[in-house]
């Protein structure tokens, strides 16, 4: 088969309408069939990423058992996973060392501005390239540029991997298209998982030439690249991490991400879709993409109320969406336990979809101690990725709870042999399972619901150590967004970051803002304000107090429900609170502290908060500046006043 011709111009990768030089594709070994399959826009997409990365063959993903048995198979017979025995229709992926978490550093917004990606985005004198604690700018001629560097050729050899997936619940008003093209078969197994797939997904009708590209499907390219070089340490994990990109055009519904296997990178329709593009989509049409778990709540008498919570990655999400509740006479069900799609309908309820189709949590520390629910979800169906895998084809890792039996070796996932007392742990602290959300046996009801499930409350929060209580309301929506705005936490291994650093992160989104994070806290408030908005309250809590021996205050995990109680009692009028400078405080014999001194779990120590705002201060003035809303620079200045006077 002849080579096709060189590759058309870049900036033509996400545009146009009829597809050009169809022959090229359907030259290719499956390239008839999936030309046959998609919608004409569609069918463009796909041809003009063939010129440009010249694949071998294409493989249209239908989302059956059937095909993801033989993609799980191909892998195998590559080497880049191993079955599980031990465990039903389980496998194992261990990546390159150098692919291991999100590549914050280089996941850019592509905007004709750099203040409309992040606030204080401000490119050298002639730049083309800006960094901010808040978001990273490219400009649209430079993207074209990467592109023209980075994809001419990069699947040449390889099978280019049609994805046409949706987001969110088939018939839902949220539910949105997307179609990724990768050259990677573990990205199409993980899609398959995380997604609704196939191409009955996508729309029949092409948008009309006046219209942009997310008014029918997000187009999104991926390539685990080719190295300059050529060297591959890890064969059967191909990546290059020395060029890696993830770019989001949100004007265009186009993303765009190279070098880079691992599932924060290369499963586009997770963090890239789902928060970044979905949120400047949802600016545009009036609702929110967020950083959120979502939960029901049911008491002793089957009252149920549902919360959406915001926690940074790795904080503790997955685990509180499958509470198994350790109060008596409550129930809690997952709807969600990553991302929330949000609108308010017609009678001013905020409503909550999880636009994903399964979990993809982290590993260490996963037990049936700390989540038993997510330990029986990944007992079949699941992938994971740089656990250590034990001599009788189970998976181990650190804090799994789990003793080895006589004569059990373990393999870690860099490969090598593993004993419990090792130095170095036997799974990467980012290690993931990929599964199922029908897998888990506390899903709710409702969790496919297209309406949504009606929110209650809305919580914040993070690993803070020292000063922050246990749980406390806020006294207003503003004040709610003020509360989400000022969120601090200690950095985790889901990205690149080092651990123990105390990073601000506004509403759990400070990877993810899909656009001027200033902006983004304008559209909370803005959405706040709109007329017959019957709005959720907001609370801020904080698991993760410690003693001066360094170990946790609270109990954590199934004793989270205390908590949940309280907050759904003042939902429902029945509880009261006590006013402090920083919120409403659970009077004393509010919720049961199983003996805990009351003020080491709700402390607010004036000094501290004071600290805070001069912090929080100096945060907002070098990284917001004059994009923060006016209120919020006002809800500091009353939280400052409330001080003095304490």
């Amino acid at each position: 088969m002849s080579s096709p011709p060189a590759p058309s111009p870049s900036r033509s990768l996400g545009e146009g309408r009829a597809p050009p030089d169809a022959s090229i594709v359907a030259a290719l070994a499956g390239g008839a069939e999936a030309l046959r399959a998609l919608p004409p826009a569609a069918q463009a997409f796909v041809a003009r990423a063939v010129r440009l990365c010249r694949p071998r063959a294409l493989c249209l993903c239908r989302g059956s058992g059937q095909q993801q048995s033989a993609l799980l198979r191909h892998l195998r017979d590559c080497g880049t996973v191993r079955d599980l025995p031990a465990r039903d229709g389980c496998w194992l992926a261990c990546t390159d060392p150098r692919d291991v978490a999100r590549v914050e550093a280089r996941t850019v917004l592509v905007t004709p501005r750099p203040e409309d990606a992040a606030p204080r985005a401000s490119p050298a004198a002639g730049g083309a390239v800006a960094h901010s604690p808040l978001g990273n700018w490219m400009s649209p001629a430079e993207l074209e540029r990467a592109i023209d560097a980075l994809f001419p050729g990069c699947m040449e050899g390889r099978t280019m991997y049609v994805i046409p997936f949706l987001m969110g619940p088939p018939g839902s008003p949220l539910a949105r298209a997307g179609l990724q093209l990768t050259d990677s078969a573990y990205v199409a197994v993980s899609m398959n998982i995380m997604t609704r797939v196939g191409p009955q997904f996508l729309p029949s009708a092409p948008a009309s030439s006046s219209s942009s590209s997310t008014d029918d499907f997000v187009r999104c390219l991926h390539s685990v690249g080719r190295p300059r070089d050529g060297a591959v340490p890890v064969p059967s994990w191909p990546c290059d991490p020395g060029r890696t990109l993830i770019a989001h055009d949100a004007r265009r519904g186009l993303i765009v991400s190279y070098g880079s296997g691992y599932g924060g990178n290369s499963l586009l329709g997770k963090k890239s879709f789902a928060l970044r593009v979905a949120a400047a989509m949802a600016r545009s049409q009036g609702w929110l993409a967020e950083h959120m778990l979502i939960m029901g709540v049911q008491d002793p008498r089957g009252r149920k109320r549902y919360l959406a919570g915001a926690f940074p990655s790795a904080c503790g999400k997955t685990n509180l969406a499958m509470m198994r509740a350790a109060l008596p006479g409550y129930h809690v069900t997952c709807v969600g336990d990553d991302i929330a799609w949000m609108r308010f309908d017609a009678d001013g309820r905020l409503r909550a979809i999880n636009p994903e189709r399964g979990f993809f949590g982290v590993a260490p520390g996963t037990s049936e101690a700390t989540n038993p629910v997510a330990m029986a979800t990944i007992r079949r169906d699941t992938l994971f990725t740089n656990v250590g895998r034990t001599s009788t084809g189970d998976v181990y890792w650190q804090g799994i709870g789990q003793s080895l039996p006589p004569g059990v070796t373990v393999t870690s996932w860099l490969g090598q042999p593993w004993a419990p007392g090792d130095p170095e742990p036997c799974a990467h602290p980012n290690s993931r399972f990929c599964a199922p959300a029908s897998n888990c046996p506390s899903l709710d009801p409702a969790w496919e619901d297209p309406e949504g499930v009606p929110i209650d409350a809305i919580i914040f929060g993070g690993r803070r150590p020292h000063g922050v209580p246990l749980v406390f309301e806020a006294f207003s929506w503003q004040h709610g967004v003020f509360l989400g705005s000022a969120m601090r936490s200690e950095a985790t291994a889901a990205a690149e970051h080092k651990g123990q650093q105390l990073l601000h992160d506004p509403l759990a989104m400070r990877p993810f803002f899909g656009y001027n994070a200033g902006q983004h806290l304008q559209h909370w408030l803005d959405l706040g304000a709109r007329p017959g908005a019957r709005l959720p309250r907001i609370f801020h809590v904080n698991w993760f107090l410690r003693d001066q021996s360094g170990a946790f205050l609270w109990p954590g995990f199934g004793h989270n429900a205390r908590v949940l109680a309280w907050i759904c009692a003042r939902v429902g009028g029945e509880a009261g609170a006590v006013a402090s400078p920083i919120g409403l405080l659970p009077p004393e014999g509010a919720l049961p502290l199983g003996g805990l001194p009351h003020a080491r779990l709700f402390p607010v120590e004036p000094g501290f908060w004071r600290r805070e705002c001069r912090q929080l201060r100096a945060f907002y003035g070098e990284h917001f500046g004059s994009h923060l809303p006016a209120e919020l620079w006002r809800e500091l200045g009353a939280l400052e006043d409330r001080l003095r006077k304490a």
